[in-house]
């Protein structure tokens, strides 16, 4: 029976703290300055990780290595098996011959890459995170952005950048009514306090896709589309939070955002597109150039956008090809549109999403399960091992991927192979996902991370300026906002007590910080380079997002602190 120590350092906060960082230091030096490949930077830190646990925490051994285990365990099953099946699902509709009629689809409505960023990476990858989540997303949106003609660096920073908003209302708002049955406070209050903050941040991404795509030039010619999307999608998510749907306030956030665009382009041209159409042929050609082939999923993608000239995607529509007929049409959508229809139904009919719940099965894990208690000296939840093969959104994506394989007339022995060379191909992103999630099990169960957030924590009247740090820290390591809150949830809500602030604002902090995490993690670095075809290149993006990401955070902790005093207005009544 192990019960991991505070403070075990020394009998100090303080060096126990510092000791704790070491894992999480290891993998931001090995990506960010040493530019290892993702999966030796995951085993480094695993490594470093189990050294504090075994020689700082007294974890024994054993108990440290079946930590590792389950935690591999699960980047392995539902994680990667998400993504897998997420990318296999793009990877028909490249087989099918169908791949191309979608960009042809989305230049309908505007062949301007800055704005397809907003509409694709902010819009629709807010709907699949609200449905999915779990690093869908980002594995979708990349592909999309790709097939339009984006540069494969540039879409997995955008698409990284554009899941930050609608993270905490994913999934059905998951993480929230993690931290709600985490803590004994009713979920609609949190949901409504972090309505009160996300918005802010969703107003402004838009501008940032902007800058992202076309620097400042983009920022002075589109400005006013993004700021009707931003805050469209901003006020949606204020007004559902608060009175609508805690639940379906992303997907109602999404679809507002994506009909506020669609119906401004009407009325509205942006000017510059094809200067951003040529920046984009340029750097296509020094990236073919320059990059060799990282053997992803994005070889495929190569053969049907990054090949193309110029001249060939900035040629009009109607004049490139056959008319698009209403068949090309719901044929290059079909894909996508199975997917809302599947998720929509497994997760906002009761029956069925209580049925498919009800089909978890619960796995304590060999030899760990009982023989871990937390800091409290309660048995750990956390070593049984939930086996979710048919609730999974992998799962979900799986039957979406057969269905389109039916519809796209596809032979089984086909479909099976694209599914069998995704694997392979994937082989190095399963095996860091695995790794990630196998540093934050040790780091979990030993009690690295809690003393983590203990210090900071100790911060007292202050500690309202640094809560979302936590959050932010917990899904960099974890790569999921409700992981976040199942680590820091309780501990936010008992700091804020011992401060005298109110603990829904601060256990609404960890959502809101952990959202601005989530580009970050190692975890999700691997899935956009896995999606665009950028694998070994994670600590290539690592460094391109990381600055958004702290930047980011500065304002939301910023917000967080003055919601505890001068605007505390802002805080909803009830809460």
């Amino acid at each position: 029976m192990y019960t991991p120590e505070i403070a075990p350092l020394a009998d100090s906060l303080l060096w126990s703290s510092l000791a704790a960082l070491l894992p999480l230091l290891t993998i931001f030096v090995t990506l960010g300055f040493l530019k290892w490949k993702a999966h030796w930077a995951g085993l480094a830190a695993v490594i470093v990780a189990l050294i504090v646990a075994i020689f700082v925490y007294g974890m024994p051994v054993g108990l440290a290595g079946l930590s590792a285990s389950q935690g591999f365990a699960f980047g392995l099953f539902p994680i990667m098996w998400i993504v897998i099946t997420a990318i296999w699902l793009y990877e028909l509709t490249v087989k099918s011959g169908h791949f191309e009629d979608l960009r042809l689809v989305i230049n309908v409505i505007s062949d301007d890459p800055r704005v397809q960023a907003i509409l694709v990476a902010f819009c629709f990858g807010g709907l699949l995170e609200a449905l999915a989540g779990f690093g869908a997303p980002v594995a979708i949106t990349g592909v999309m952005l790709i097939a339009v003609g984006f540069t494969a660096m540039r879409a997995a920073v955008v698409v990284l950048v554009a899941n930050t908003a609608p993270v905490a209302f994913g999934a059905i708002a998951i993480p929230i009514i993690t931290a709600g049955n985490l803590t004994g406070i009713d979920y609609k209050e949190i949901g409504a306090m972090v309505g009160h903050q996300t918005p802010l941040l969703a107003a402004v991404v838009p501008l940032f896709l902007i800058f992202l795509v076309d620097g400042k030039r983009g920022l002075r010619q589109l400005w006013p589309l993004a700021l009707v999307v931003g805050i469209v999608f901003g006020a949606a998510q204020f007004v559902s939070a608060n009175y609508l749907s805690v639940e379906m306030t992303d997907i109602i956030a999404s679809l507002l955002g994506l009909a506020a665009a669609v119906i401004m382009l009407q009325f509205w041209k942006p000017v510059g597109g094809q200067d951003a159409l040529d920046k984009m042929a340029d750097e296509r050609t020094r990236e073919n150039a320059d990059a060799p082939d990282a053997g992803g999923s994005g070889a495929a993608v190569k053969s049907s956008a990054d090949t193309k000239t110029s001249v060939d995607l900035e040629t009009p529509v109607d004049t490139k090809t056959a008319p698009l007929t209403g068949r090309r049409v719901f044929m290059a959508l079909c894909p996508y549109l199975i997917v809302i229809v599947i998720f929509s139904a497994a997760k906002l009919i009761p029956v069925i999403d209580t049925w498919l719940a009800g089909t978890d099965i619960k796995i304590p894990w060999p030899g760990l399960d009982g023989n871990i208690l937390n800091a409290a000296g309660e048995v750990s939840t956390s070593t049984v091992y939930n086996f979710q093969w048919l609730s999974s959104p992998g799962t979900m994506l799986l039957v979406s991927g057969i269905i389109v394989a039916v519809v796209y007339k596809m032979t089984v022995k086909d479909a099976f192979q694209v599914f069998v060379d995704n694997v392979v191909k994937m082989r190095f992103s399963i095996l860091t996902v695995g790794l990630v999630l196998a540093l934050a099990y040790v780091m979990n169960l030993s009690g690295q991370t809690i003393t983590i957030g203990t210090w900071i924590a100790g911060a007292g009247v202050l500690f309202a300026f640094l809560s979302p740090i936590l959050g932010w820290l917990g899904t960099a390591v974890t790569g999921s906002d409700t992981s976040a809150n199942a680590l820091f949830a309780t501990l936010q809500q008992t700091a804020a007590t011992k401060a005298g602030i109110d603990p829904v604002l601060l256990v609404a902090a960890n959502s809101s910080g952990g959202v601005v995490g989530k580009m970050i993690s190692p975890q999700n670095l691997t899935i956009a380079a896995t999606a665009v075809g950028l694998l070994g290149q994670e600590s290539a993006i690592f460094r391109r997002v990381i600055w958004w990401s702290l930047g980011m955070l500065v304002v939301m902790c910023l917000l967080v602190g003055l919601q505890s005093t001068i605007l505390s207005w802002m805080v909803p009544e009830g809460v």
